[in-house]
């Protein structure tokens, strides 16, 4: 089937009916079908298509809902960079709308995915934006920690460690003060069992173990070429 023929009936459709709604519930049944075929370039044109009816009649949550569900697809099937286009877009509709939680919730979603693509700069500005915007806000204040954290360890992986005084006096102070000290001194096992005793205390989520995972390859293999030169 040539998905990207769909849009011909979606837009008679609106043409005949001027109803949004109508269109609307139409893509809406057709939307497990694109989700199966995500690859094919003719059914995301026609998506494109549609998503851009629906901003151009101010259906803005209609537009961020169809594009959390595809940047959500494409991040199961694993292509982060497709997967952080659509979810970049549902954070910026929700930020025109000035919805600062849902919008920061997208962002730190495409910060999360930037890393795994180790696009760390991007990462890194992303977290330190939304904690900076989440400070002054009640209902976000108590994450700022979380993200400066992830901040922390992208800079890590970037081979910077630059302490925030925010972490001052906290378990998270006493963690990337050790790995600083053992990448500073080349010490894999030193490294390892700054990890151990955090996550002891404080439950690591996979994604924070996955990044600190590839600095601590980095270091090993930082390590190794060093022995072998000598």
């Amino acid at each position: 089937m040539n998905f990207g023929m769909l849009w011909l009936p979606i837009f008679i459709l609106y043409n005949h009916t001027f109803q949004i709604s109508f269109v609307s519930s139409f893509f809406y049944r057709f939307l497990p079908l694109f989700m199966t075929v995500l690859l094919s370039a003719d059914a995301e044109e026609c998506f494109n298509k549609v998503v851009n009816l629906f901003l151009e009649n101010d259906r803005l949550n209609m537009t961020a809902r169809y594009c959390k569900e595809l940047g959500e697809s494409y991040e199961l099937q694993q292509d982060f960079r497709k997967a952080i286009d659509y979810l970049e877009r549902v954070a910026d509709l929700f930020e025109n709308e000035e919805v600062t939680s849902s919008a920061n919730q997208y962002k730190k979603k495409v910060a999360h995915l930037a890393a795994q693509l180790e696009q760390y700069p991007k990462a890194i500005e992303i977290f330190e934006e939304t904690a900076r915007q989440s400070v002054h806000s009640n209902l976000l204040r108590h994450s700022v920690k979380g993200i400066l954290l992830n901040s922390e360890i992208c800079e890590l992986c970037k081979g910077d460690v630059e302490i925030d005084p925010a972490f001052a006096g906290t378990h998270e102070h006493k963690l990337l003060t050790d790995l600083a000290a053992a990448v500073d001194e080349e010490d894999v096992e030193k490294f390892t069992g700054s990890i151990k005793d955090f996550d002891g205390i404080t439950r690591l989520d996979p994604w924070k173990t996955a990044l600190l995972l590839r600095a601590k390859n980095k270091l090993h293999e930082k390590k190794n070429e060093e022995d072998d030169l000598t």
